[in-house]
């Protein structure tokens, strides 16, 4: 088995990053008086699970790495709820907040097995 070089290798980077694209494009239907509100938190939120995955990655301490992968658990928290906040106010869809609800769900299993390989490294 070939160890990942790079985090853009970790497969849970890679289902956020799409994550985050999906964000982006869905924001831009939302009103613009919530540019500097939901879609500001939202997007922030999305960006910041990738950048915790990256940053734990390069970490070489396993406590440090669970760290930043715990952050970027907290972030993805952040982001269902944000969705649900948006699906409440119709800026999106039943079909399009289920498919991003599946994902986070998805990404939530992903990150917890980054924590659990990083705790086991102990």
């Amino acid at each position: 088995m070939n160890k990942i070089q790079s985090f853009t290798g970790l497969i849970a980077w890679q289902k956020g990053h799409k994550l985050v694209l999906d964000i982006y494009k869905i924001t831009t239907n939302f009103p613009k008086g919530e540019l500097f509100g939901l879609i500001s938190q939202i997007r922030r939120a999305a960006v910041s699970i990738t950048s915790n995955i990256a940053e734990g990655f390069s970490r070489k301490s396993p406590k440090e790495k669970a760290q930043f992968y715990y952050m970027a658990l907290g972030s993805l928290t952040e982001i269902q709820n944000q969705l649900l906040i948006s699906k409440d106010l119709a800026y999106i869809n039943q079909n399009e907040f289920q498919v991003l609800a599946d994902n986070t769900v998805e990404l939530s299993k992903l990150i917890h097995g980054l924590i659990k390989s990083a705790s086991s490294l102990t």
